[in-house]
């Protein structure tokens, strides 16, 4: 497998579409620019979809990668290692903020189990059914996949990916559910944007001190310094510092580029995994909107690397694709607005001579026009 080969199979969301709905929206009865960022998403969903008017988005899909981090287990996260099942059984029940605003909104979830550390016994078969390995190796000492572990991951994004597409799904709000997944992704980012430790090390969604803030950032140093040598490879830097979950999302992410699919992407893995798939394809980002700010240093240097702007910035920092949902209605109402709005009624030539002349009442028009 090469990512690179991504590069040939995915286009641009069509160009001539975006310019036909750019017409289109000169023509609403609303004034050009009074709704905003709407007007950009409403033109952006067209370009997607090819249609003018945009059609509404009616079959989301929340798509949750989940795996657990042998990074953890230094201590660098607000959750203990090994708990990710934990994570995916709250949702599961319905009792985690993504799956009651995913009720809210009447929006599918779907959870894949890329490489979390339990007993599958413990989660439904429909969740473990995919997963890759059991845990993930400590990146600041060793790799987190071989290199086959690595491929089967990415397959499996893939693989997921075009299940959705074939299944009607028009927009996908991308999560990860993870224990240690912000250090590997902030190792990814570092690595890619050139950047040192430091410089992209937050608290994760979870949120930890001082010292748990400073036994992260050792970690990604020492994850840094092996992800270096391999940045020429977006696979063998997936292997060395990442993890199941995240070369899963990669692939996703490629994969749903090429059906010209959305993506709305949500906190620092996301960003991490988007950062790679741009590596591999630098037409991809067009196919992705980033759903909120998630305060983490990380994304923000990796968004701004994709000129991807968030919808939202509330700071909600809980991640597992919340921030992301919530930008979701968002989206929806534009494509509502572009759709539905109505256009101005054109003025006819004839309609221009029966205007009075400026300045002028209508006796003095009639007999300008009588002479």
């Amino acid at each position: 497998m090469n990512l690179d080969d991504f590069s040939d199979l995915i286009e641009r969301p069509d160009g001539g579409v975006r310019r036909d709905a750019e017409e289109r929206r000169e023509r609403l009865i609303v004034p050009p620019g009074a709704l905003g960022r709407l007007d950009e998403l409403g033109e952006w969903l067209s370009a997607a979809q090819q249609s003018v008017p945009v059609k509404a988005v009616e079959q989301p899909r929340v798509v949750l990668f989940a795996a657990d981090h042998g990074v953890a287990e230094l201590d660098v996260s607000g959750r203990a290692a090994g708990t990710t099942h934990e994570l995916v059984r709250a949702a599961l029940d319905g009792a985690s903020p993504v799956a009651v605003l995913a009720r809210r909104f009447a929006v599918p979830l779907r959870i894949v189990d890329a490489g979390i550390d339990c007993d599958p016994e413990l989660l439904p078969e429909s969740v473990v059914r995919h997963r890759v390995r059991r845990g993930s190796g400590r990146i600041d000492i060793e790799d987190a996949l071989t290199a086959e572990e690595t491929e089967r991951a990415v397959r499996l994004g893939m693989a997921i990916a075009d299940e959705e597409a074939d299944s009607g799904t028009d927009l996908v709000v991308l999560g990860d559910l993870s224990v240690g997944g912000t250090t590997a992704a902030a190792t990814l980012v570092a690595a890619l944007c050139g950047t040192d430790a430091s410089v992209v090390t937050g608290r994760g969604g979870a949120g930890i001190d001082d010292l748990a803030w400073m036994r992260k950032c050792a970690a990604i140093r020492d994850a840094l310094r092996r992800a270096r040598p391999v940045l020429g490879d977006q696979l063998e830097l997936l292997a060395t510092v990442g993890g199941a979950d995240l070369a899963a999302m990669t692939g996703f992410l490629l994969q749903s580029a090429v059906r010209r699919m959305p993506v709305i992407l949500d906190g620092v893995v996301g960003a991490a995994c988007a950062l790679v798939a741009q590596r591999a394809a630098f037409r991809a980002p067009d196919w992705w909107l980033a759903g909120q700010v998630s305060g983490e240093p990380a994304q923000s240097k990796a968004l701004d690397r994709m000129a991807l702007t968030p919808l939202l910035d509330h700071g909600v920092t809980v991640g597992e694709g919340t921030g992301a949902l919530l930008a979701l209605p968002l989206v929806q109402a534009a494509a509502a607005l572009a759709a539905e709005l109505p256009e101005r009624t054109p003025v006819t030539a004839d309609e221009d001579a029966e205007e009075p002349a400026e300045g002028k009442d209508a006796d003095d028009v009639k007999v300008l026009d009588a002479t």
